[in-house]
């Protein structure tokens, strides 16, 4: 080291020595842009269908308790597909933990379709590495997919017991089969790896983990590599299973997955800072030379607001200076925000995250939640850089509107209009054919989304066409934080079937 005449260049040398040493990111072919558009201008918060998805009624479902979000797939059919863990209220049919569940969608703000052959991917058997949960799953595809051929292999790696699985499918809805030599990441020094985000730049394989993991499953974001994504299988890990296989006792070897040297590359604010707790898992997504991330930081155990950071090599991250971006108060009745994923179209991220309540007797905790019951839903954020934006998104479903009845207030979902200046409300029903009046809509206001007015901010009825599908739109102008709707069936001898009503915000 003699030879370096000052420490600047000495840091300089080592610095792209290491760069260097990371091929997956710093090595790559494709020059990752210098700039990044969503740290430039100001970051809007949308306030999303909030809840999006909610635990089945159904006590036999495999998802009837907690649901936790997992990664986020668009495939080229145009669907989008949200994949969750989830626990049941059934102890009898589903004894043990998370299993792996899938929801579909043709637009990222729903509405959300639950796949009725879930558990995409169930426990293992008795015995097994992933005997007793399987959950975090992140997905990745490669190859092609169309109508005339069918090239497309998708990985799904998943987490169990602090190790990191692999299975592959030649379908997002599966049959999915586990890797015959899994786990693929068992660093048994460390207590738990969550998986977040998986990436191929160029010939080489990186997962966003957040590793290690606290009592609180909050810890720091590091990340590991691979040259393929089951990683590679050594001569030692060969003898391991030729052994195990005849009866052997051996020392199992650790994971194939390589973790960076100089882990971890984001670590909690300072003393102080929103989130100096610490970090829920999260993904890293890779979109046009930028890596983005939004996670849920944590000021206190399990009290998560959602942040934003990038970095343009994946070692680097930058934190934005407006953070947190989506404050815990801007999610009506939220108490945290975790297992954040995203996915970016446009000048839109779209946020996909855990939805948790605050308990306690008397508290709205979100369409389908049980009272007294913990329970977490799965809703959905968005983040854009366009003043201009335009949004919309179903706040209220239902089969029939008995007669003379009234939809609960608790039934629609928030919207939120602190970043909003237009509101267009539509509504689209079918009438019987023997109706004798229409539907009349109430639009009413609330300071937090949970307790809302009394009085209508807004009125209107909707036309009487009896045995036909009638849709209505209305533009508003209203001067609340948020507003919610209930509709009254006027008729008071038919009901009215497949109501929708969807809310449309922007400026």
């Amino acid at each position: 080291m003699k030879n370096f005449k000052n420490s600047h260049m000495l840091v300089i040398v080592i610095g792209a020595l290491l760069l260097c040493s990371f091929a997956p990111v710093a090595g790559a072919k494709n020059v990752a842009p210098k700039e990044n558009i969503f740290a430039e201008r100001p970051l809007i918060h949308v306030l999303g269908p909030s809840p999006a998805i909610v635990p089945s009624a159904e006590k036999s479902a495999v998802d009837s308790s907690i649901l936790e979000s997992c990664d986020v797939l668009k495939d080229n059919d145009g669907k989008y597909y949200w994949y969750y863990h989830a626990q049941s209220r059934d102890k009898e049919r589903w004894p043990r933990g998370y299993r792996l569940c899938v929801a579909t969608s043709k637009n990222p703000l729903g509405p959300w379709k639950k796949y009725e052959g879930n558990p995409v991917l169930d426990q293992g058997e008795e015995g097994e590495w992933d005997h007793g949960v399987v959950a975090c799953a992140c997905l990745m595809k490669e190859g092609a997919y169309n109508i005339h051929s069918h090239n497309a292999t998708y990985y799904m790696w998943y987490w169990s017991e602090g190790a990191v699985g692999l299975a592959t499918a030649d379908n997002p809805l599966g049959p999915w089969k586990k890797y015959e030599n899994n786990p693929v990441i068992d660093w048994g020094d460390e207590p738990g790896v969550y998986p977040g985000s998986v990436t191929k730049i160029d010939d080489s394989f990186l997962m966003f983990v957040q590793s290690p993991v606290s009592l609180q499953d909050q810890g720091p974001f590091c990340i590991a590599t691979a040259p393929k994504p089951e990683g590679p299988w050594t001569k030692y890990e060969e003898l391991y299973k030729q052994r195990t296989e005849k009866g052997y006792a051996a020392p199992k070897p650790k994971g194939p997955w390589t973790k960076y040297e100089l882990n971890p590359v984001m670590t909690p604010g300072d003393w102080g800072a929103w989130d100096d707790g610490g970090f829920s898992e999260a993904c890293a997504r890779y979109h046009e030379g930028i890596f983005h991330c939004v996670y849920g930081g944590t000021k206190a155990p399990k009290i998560e607001s959602l942040g934003y950071a990038y970095s343009f090599d994946a070692i680097n991250w930058h934190k934005y200076q407006a953070n947190p971006v989506v404050p815990l108060s801007r999610v009506p009745d939220a108490s945290g925000f975790a297992e954040v994923h995203c996915y970016v179209e446009g000048p839109y991220i779209y946020v996909f995250h855990t939805l948790r309540y605050y308990t306690g007797e008397g508290t709205a905790r979100g369409i389908g939640s049980y009272p007294g019951w913990d329970t977490e839903d799965l809703a959905v954020q968005v983040l854009t850089i366009d003043p201009h934006f335009k949004i919309s998104f179903p706040i209220l479903m239902m089969d029939s509107l008995g007669p003379k009845q009234s939809s609960r207030i608790h039934a629609c979902l928030p919207v939120g209009l602190e970043a909003a200046s237009k509101l267009a409300i539509a509504i689209e029903c079918t009438y019987d054919s023997d109706a004798k009046a229409g539907l009349r809509l109430h639009v009413r206001g609330s300071d937090d989304g949970v307790h809302c007015d009394t009085v209508d901010m807004f009125t209107f009825d909707i036309d009487l066409q009896p045995g036909k599908t009638v849709r209505k739109t209305v533009n508003l102008s209203p001067n609340s934080k948020f507003a919610k709707v209930v509709v009254e069936n006027l008729d008071r001898s038919e009901a009215v079937k497949s109501l929708n009503v969807t809310a449309t915000v922007g400026n």
